[in-house]
């Protein structure tokens, strides 16, 4: 049983991670895979939902979706840039269908530090964020 000083060490042994994908399926199968390789895992399917969790919480890594809801809006690039001000050393990954060369530099732009393009294996997807985790977290460059 953890007690005391042993709390922070309990965190970082279940690394929080956030999904935010308007696909109840993709949320599920990622929550169930990433739990299982040690992650304390939440999900949003909406930006509202993702803004609450983001205000609430501390995330190691987060997985996020670019176009979200009917209307397939770009609010995966506002969640980005939120989480990115709010939180600078989450690991963010941006996991969409919708990859153009201009969304991968604007989603980049926004603090995201890897772009994958649906479908992509989970073991894949894995690999990428252990190594973001394993890896310093990037210096923001302002530019002039």
């Amino acid at each position: 049983m953890l007690v005391g000083g042993d709390e922070g060490e309990g965190k970082e042994q279940m690394p929080r991670m956030l999904i935010v994908d308007d696909e109840e399926s993709i949320c599920f199968s990622m929550s169930e895979y990433f739990s299982l390789h040690g992650y304390d895992v939440d999900t949003a399917r909406e930006l509202e939902e993702a803004e609450k969790l983001i205000e609430n919480h501390k995330y190691a890594v987060a997985i996020l979706d670019l176009r979200l809801g009917v209307a397939h809006n770009v609010d995966g690039l506002e969640i980005t840039k939120l989480l990115h001000e709010r939180q600078p050393d989450t690991r963010i990954v941006v996991l969409t269908a919708y990859g153009s060369a201009e969304m991968e530099d604007d989603a980049r732009r926004c603090g995201a530090d890897a772009f994958l393009r649906k479908p992509k294996p989970l073991s894949q997807v894995a690999q990428v964020i252990q190594g973001l985790i394993e890896s310093p977290p990037k210096q923001a460059v302002k530019s002039a």
